[in-house]
């Protein structure tokens, strides 16, 4: 009764805590909203949301340092179910979740669900077949479990670098989102926005650890949820009429297609897709003529650098883009190949006939409809997998009292994040409305001082291709990663709600990035230095090194962001299917399958990961110049994307475990017996 009465009590604080939280950061919008409209500069703006919740991190990271080594990995396994549920939320809705879903969506319309459906499904695979027996098993990380269920170290290393390697690929795409929203919002260099995010993320974790994680996501998770829903909220209100923009979706989707049909058919449409295939056609030449037709531009860009050189009516500026064109040429035919060969595929895309949202599979074959159908349930797979397999994910359930609050806490995330979920198409929609409406077909002298600002940090990019003045939807690129953060600005809305949508992509890329860096270091301290190499290190030296770890780890991966590798949700998807095909089939195997053994779990999680590594690097990249590798890039087996590259490394990996683990004796009886335990946790 007393332990009833004390998770009660502890309740009811946290409940009054975080309702007073949200009460400030309310009043907060609202009194930055009256400011604005009396004349507060929007940077002043960005600066207030910036510094605010950085402060309310740092305040809570430092309210919750420990010493304490169950605190720092598992928070002292005191959280409650729901407020476990929702920190998980904040951990799990990234900023791929945040600003590359809706982007994605935005773009490839349709198939862009298949994000959705995964990671939801994902969630499901976690409460049937993971959550409530690693939770049974009661340990820190999930290389503990690997190496207790499969026996030695072999598996545990095994473990420890797939953990490394997928959450380091996982919180890259964290720190370039910081980098994106400091740079815009706050008008510092990205660079130096990845930094200062950096800062972010370390006062979070670098004193509590998974105590001081948690508390934190849970404020997070107020933050980012609240700038998501609002300003799709005030578009369906300003478009339809209706402030539930899930329920004015549809309304908003049929204008939408019926806007598609008369843009994608306009002859200035047209007519700019046709100069795009022209183009795609002459680098095709060029790079069939390598390296004579190096030569050749090289010869051509001199001589009329010299002809206009000495033309006096000539602007200088056109003679300074020449030279700059000269200066920018390959250095030599196999980087003119790779260059060219990406230029060419960036026109074919201009020039395609673009798909409309709401159609499933497109494709203008028969073919094409059947890669694309296939593309879609390779990601889903992935996905699914990937998240039930995600190391940071599996160790929020290691925080609960119990297994039964370990079930329930799947099910109140999945909860916290479907509010996300079943908003992030209705933002594609809207945003792709207003942009359809007011954008398209506009004078290019024109355009909102918006499209320069993103254009800044190469995001948008425009080209007057058919020299007609005016802008066609092919001459627009949009980055992805821009739709959520710029849709308020698109939109016409009070910049204020341009911050606060800044401030919930903040809060989620930190609340991500805090659990993935804790989860990298964890497993580096814990299951290689103290399990392997140090057993007998005392407490206090076990923190040391974690949080030496933690602030190594954090440089080197902001350096990573800092070069902006890929797209948010390209990198998160890659993670997917490292964390999926390392994990998945060894823990889901050593659960339900006694005769799986060391041997096949070793085997099967090598197996797995080089499979899906060989793939997505050679689909993915041509040349990787820091490593001095060209010509490496292959065509896509069944035209399935690197973005999905698990679907290839989890049934090997299923595969090798179960042959393995047949042709080698059957693991010992303690282990079986440990096996028979997670498979009936208590209640």
């Amino acid at each position: 009764m007393s332990d009833e009465h004390g998770k009660g009590g502890q309740q009811d604080r946290l409940r009054n805590y975080y309702l007073g939280y949200t009460g400030v950061f309310i009043a907060l919008i609202l009194v930055l909203a009256l400011l604005e409209r009396h004349g507060l500069p929007p940077r002043w703006i960005g600066y207030a949301f910036l510094f605010f919740t950085i402060i309310i991190y740092a305040a809570i990271g430092i309210m919750s340092r420990t010493t304490n080594v169950s605190e720092y990995y598992v928070a002292g396994r005191r959280v409650p179910a729901i407020y476990n549920g929702m920190a998980t939320g904040a951990d799990w809705m990234s900023a791929a979740s945040f600003i590359g879903l809706a982007g994605t969506l935005f773009l490839s319309g349709y198939q862009g669900l298949a994000y959705v459906m995964g990671w939801t499904g994902g969630y499901v695979l976690v409460a049937l077949l993971l959550a409530p027996y690693l939770r049974r098993f009661g340990q820190f990380t999930v290389p503990d479990f690997l190496a207790a269920r499969y026996g030695g170290n072999g598996a545990r290393l095994v473990g420890v670098f797939a953990t490394v390697l997928a959450s380091f690929v996982y919180v890259v795409a964290q720190i370039y989102g910081v980098g994106l929203i400091a740079s815009r919002f706050v008008g510092l260099q990205f660079e130096i926005g990845v930094f200062l995010g950096l800062a972010g993320i370390l006062v979070c974790s670098f004193l509590g650890g998974m105590k001081a994680v948690t508390w934190t996501q849970v404020a997070q998770y107020v933050i980012l949820i609240v700038a998501y829903v609002t300003p799709v909220a005030m578009l369906s209100i300003k478009v339809t009429g209706s402030p539930v923009p899930q329920l004015s979706y549809w309304e908003v989707l049929e204008r939408v297609g019926r806007l598609e049909s008369q843009i994608f058919d306009l002859p200035a449409e047209v007519q700019a897709r046709q100069r795009y295939q022209e183009r795609a056609d002459a680098l095709a030449v060029r790079i069939d003529a390598l390296p004579a037709s190096l030569t050749e531009e090289k010869q051509r860009l001199s001589a009329q650098i010299n002809e206009r050189k000495f033309d006096a009516a000539t602007p200088m500026r056109e003679v300074i883009a020449l030279e700059k064109q000269r200066r920018e040429l390959p250095a030599n035919a196999e980087q003119a190949r790779t260059r060219w060969g990406e230029q060419q595929r960036a026109a074919k895309e201009r020039a395609a006939y673009p798909s409309h949202h709401a159609e499933a599979y497109p494709g203008a074959t028969v073919e094409a409809r059947n890669a694309a159908r296939f593309n879609f349930l390779s990601l889903v797979f992935c996905l699914m997998v990937g998240t039930a397999a995600l190391p940071h994910v599996l160790m929020r359930y290691y925080t609960t009292p119990s297994v039964r609050e370990a079930r329930q806490s799947v099910f109140w995330s999945l909860l916290f994040i479907l509010a996300l979920y079943l908003t992030a198409p209705a933002y594609a929609v809207f945003a792709k409305y207003e942009i359809y409406m007011n954008l398209v077909n506009t004078e290019i002298t024109r355009l909102p001082g918006w499209i320069a600002a993103w254009g800044k940090l190469g995001l948008i990019s425009i080209e007057d291709i058919n020299r007609d003045g005016i802008l066609q939807l092919a001459e627009l690129t949009l980055n992805p990663d821009v739709i959520v953060l710029a849709t308020p600005e698109i939109a016409g809305l009070p910049y204020v709600i341009s911050g606060l949508v800044a401030a919930g992509a903040l809060a989620a890329a930190l609340s991500t990035a805090d659990g993935l860096l804790l989860t990298i270091t964890g497993a580096m301290s814990h299951d290689v230095y103290y399990k392997m190499i140090r057993p007998q290190a005392s407490t206090q030296w076990r923190l040391v090194i974690s949080k030496s770890l933690l602030l190594v780890v954090a440089v080197i991966a902001a350096m990573f962001a800092a070069q902006k590798p890929a797209t948010i949700l390209s990198m998160v998807a890659w993670a997917f299917s490292i964390a999926g095909s390392a994990f998945f089939p060894a823990l889901v195997l050593g659960i339900f399958w006694k005769r799986a053994n060391r041997q096949g779990a070793i085997a099967g999680m090598v197996a797995g990961l080089l499979v899906t590594l060989y793939y997505m690097l050679r689909v993915q990249f041509d040349s990787i110049d820091w490593l001095g590798l060209h010509g490496i890039g292959m065509e896509p087996w069944l035209d399935i994307q690197s973005t999905a590259a698990g679907i290839w490394g989890v049934p090997v990996g299923f595969i090798v475990i179960f042959v393995i683990s047949i042709l080698t004796p059957p693991p010992p009886a303690a282990t079986q017996d440990l096996i028979e335990r997670l498979r009936y946790p208590a209640p």
